[in-house]
């Protein structure tokens, strides 16, 4: 079910809940003696494995999620690290949404360790959108054993920015019509859409603070962002108008995107990207018996100009080789139409998803059937890094880990002989597609 804006309340019903350093905090559940001390938990401990999340007694030494293991080693050489153990976490995060859908119909997953709902319409069953959060906080901490901080707003915007403000364990409210007053004194960085090209941008105008953005004229932004800059004042005021939207039923898109930390410019590597992104999407419509009748492509540009691209076959695919043929030709000639310019996001996406029922086309075998399942039963034994196409491995430093890219990337050495059905660790599939897209 979607709300559309006119539907949405004036009322503070819409929650983010969040849960605290979600990795650490179940390694901590199971290694009690380790609380208060550094903790970083990282997918490869050595120095080519990236952090995945560090504890809050490591964040004051500067350690953060996508950082290479090597670089938190010598910020914080004190800290205890651990090998991320995606499986664990998984049932843990199952168990969260769980109890999320207990207190709402419209839950709207945003992570494996986070989401937005909305309790307009509850009262009477839950109490107000405070309790509600008061509640959901309890049964996380009573039957998941970790804590989570929740913002409660009129939308996701706001919401969010509360819940980061509340962290650890907080509970944040931002009464109806003070949204903006809620964001001006906070850093220009704490408001979503503000990376880290804007706000240098932002701060040689002066702009330190999401009230100084909200207090500078629009067409002053507009002259600088362009059609966006208007949208970042809009933010800035706590305006937003996406509404909570519940994943039921048969998904109608899937899609992949990544945002660079920095602008990429390197047609090897954001194929590989695109090659990265295919895979995982054919790995979802195998998995659902499904097969998909448009590709599509979304490019974007600093500081924020979007393009988007879409192509209909005139079969439709469900394979890898398809999903990334067809998504690499649209983004040859996005590119090469934009003069080939660094690119600050990419991402893939399918559409117009039928049941899969494919007939083979003249000449064609069932090889690349065979291959692509053949990987999949691979990677859902040994984990999604185990098998790699040769670009992925060569040329992408960009790796799909629990809905978030992080780079760089090494593959993990297998020993199927050490490793029982049981104790395979699986990577966490964050497949929710982005509330903009197409």
């Amino acid at each position: 079910m979607e709300y559309t804006p006119e539907h949405m309340s004036d009322r503070a019903t819409v929650l983010h809940v969040d849960l605290d350093a979600f990795y650490v905090s179940m390694e901590l559940r199971r290694r009690p003696e380790l609380r208060g001390l550094p903790v970083v938990v990282a997918g490869g401990l050595g120095n080519r494995g990236v952090v995945n999340t560090a504890s809050y007694e490591a964040r004051r030494f500067g350690v953060r999620s996508a950082m290479p293991v090597s670089q938190a080693r010598r910020l914080c050489p004190q800290a205890v690290f651990l090998e991320s153990d995606y499986h664990y976490y998984s049932v843990a995060s199952k168990q969260f949404h769980a109890i999320l859908r207990d207190f709402s119909p419209l839950v709207e997953p945003a992570g494996a360790d986070e989401a937005y709902m909305d309790v307009a319409g509850t009262e009477q069953l839950f109490g107000a959108a405070a309790e509600v959060a008061a509640r959901i906080k309890a049964r996380v901490n009573a039957e998941i054993g970790i804590t989570a901080s929740v913002g409660v707003s009129v939308n996701k915007l706001v919401s969010k920015v509360a819940s980061d403000a509340g962290k650890p364990n907080g509970l944040v409210v931002v009464e109806a019509g003070t949204e903006a007053a809620f964001f001006a004194p906070r850093p220009i960085r704490e408001l979503p859409m503000v990376g880290r090209r804007t706000a240098e941008v932002l701060t040689s105008l002066g702009i330190r603070t999401i009230g100084d953005i909200a207090r500078t004229p629009e067409a002053a932004l507009v002259a600088k962002f362009g059609k966006h800059g208007a949208e970042l004042r809009q933010r800035a005021l706590g305006i937003f108008d996406a509404p909570v939207v519940a994943q039921r039923g048969d998904a109608k898109s899937i899609s992949r995107d990544i945002t660079f930390d920095t602008d990429e410019p390197d047609g090897d590597r954001l194929r590989a990207v695109l090659r990265s992104q295919a895979e995982r999407i054919a790995k979802e419509l195998s998995t659902s018996g499904k097969a998909a009748r448009t590709v599509s492509l979304r490019l974007r540009f600093p500081p924020f100009e979007t393009l988007s691209r879409s192509f209909t076959p005139s079969v439709a695919v469900d394979v890898a080789d398809e999903v990334y043929a067809h998504g690499v030709a649209l983004f040859e000639r996005a590119w090469a139409e934009n003069d080939r310019r660094p690119v600050r996001l990419i991402g893939l996406g399918v559409h117009n998803i039928v049941e899969r029922a494919r007939q083979l086309r003249l000449g064609e075998t069932l090889e690349a059937d065979r291959l692509q399942d053949t990987v999949e039963a691979l990677r859902d034994r040994y984990g999604g890094a185990s098998v790699l196409r040769a670009n992925e491995l060569q040329r992408n430093p960009y790796r799909h880990r629990d809905g978030d890219y992080i780079p760089p990337f090494s593959a993990p050495k297998l020993d199927p002989a050490a490793a029982p059905d049981e104790e395979v660790r699986e990577a966490i599939d964050g497949a929710h597609p982005p509330a903009d897209w197409p």
